[in-house]
């Protein structure tokens, strides 16, 4: 299959933003934060993603030598923090980890996440899942390689027999895949749904899906094909 490494999956890795978390309400507070209407915001935002672009580059169009980082800490000090919770949750995200962990798989969620983030996420997954890592925990951003030695590191399994799941194929499929690990590519959000029809999209990851729910089948069938 392309894409794909060798071995049986073990362990199955999420990423966060538009796989676990939709962040569309996050998004809007931040059209909301640089006095920029919320449709608006959002074109520039695909169009940045569109053409190959960082998508921090879509607040510098709005207000050159914005600090993204800093802005967080300066919204925080106001009273106006970056959240998520269980309403920003994808519908799926609870049957699916409920079924894989039925299943006997280790399960991890790790992203390109604040320390506060990292918070949010323990505090919502920390019964559900074996591991919750973040780009400020590692010191490493996706798609840096040494992001996904971070991932490698703290699963008890060889990188053949991981999963990552993402919704880019820039940040979450090339590197995860240059690492020696499987792929699912979730189709949602701008990345994915700008994405999907791409070559790489098609030819990288081991699974393709709509729904994370589709993951404990598509899992077992391979397992069961490996063995």
């Amino acid at each position: 299959m392309p894409g794909c490494a060798a071995g049986m999956i073990r362990a199955v890795v999420f990423d966060v933003g538009e796989c676990l978390v939709d962040e569309t309400r996050e998004y809007g507070t931040w059209a909301d934060w640089l006095g920029v209407p919320r449709h608006t915001f959002a074109a520039m935002f695909g169009a940045v993603i569109a053409q190959g672009r960082d998508y921090r580059e879509t607040f510098q169009e709005f207000r050159p030598g914005f600090d993204l980082y800093a802005e967080r800490e300066v919204r925080a000090a106001v009273g106006k923090p970056e959240t998520f919770d269980e309403a920003d949750l994808y519908t799926d995200v609870r049957g699916a980890l409920a079924a894989l962990r039925a299943d006997g798989l280790w399960l991890g969620i790790a992203g390109n996440q604040t320390v506060r983030a990292g918070r949010l996420l323990r505090g919502l997954f920390t019964q559900d899942v074996d591991l919750i890592g973040t780009s400020d925990d590692w010191g490493a951003s996706k798609p840096d390689p040494l992001f996904f030695a971070r991932v490698a590191e703290v699963t008890p399994f060889a990188n053949e027999e991981i999963l990552y799941v993402g919704d880019r194929v820039d940040n979450d499929l090339r590197p995860a895949v240059a690492a020696g690990m499987h792929t699912a590519l979730v189709h949602r959000g701008p990345w994915a749904t700008i994405q999907w029809h791409d070559e790489e999209a098609k030819k990288l990851p081991t699974f393709r899906v709509e729904s994370l729910l589709e993951l404990p089948g598509l899992i077992q069938e391979f397992n069961a094909s490996a063995r």
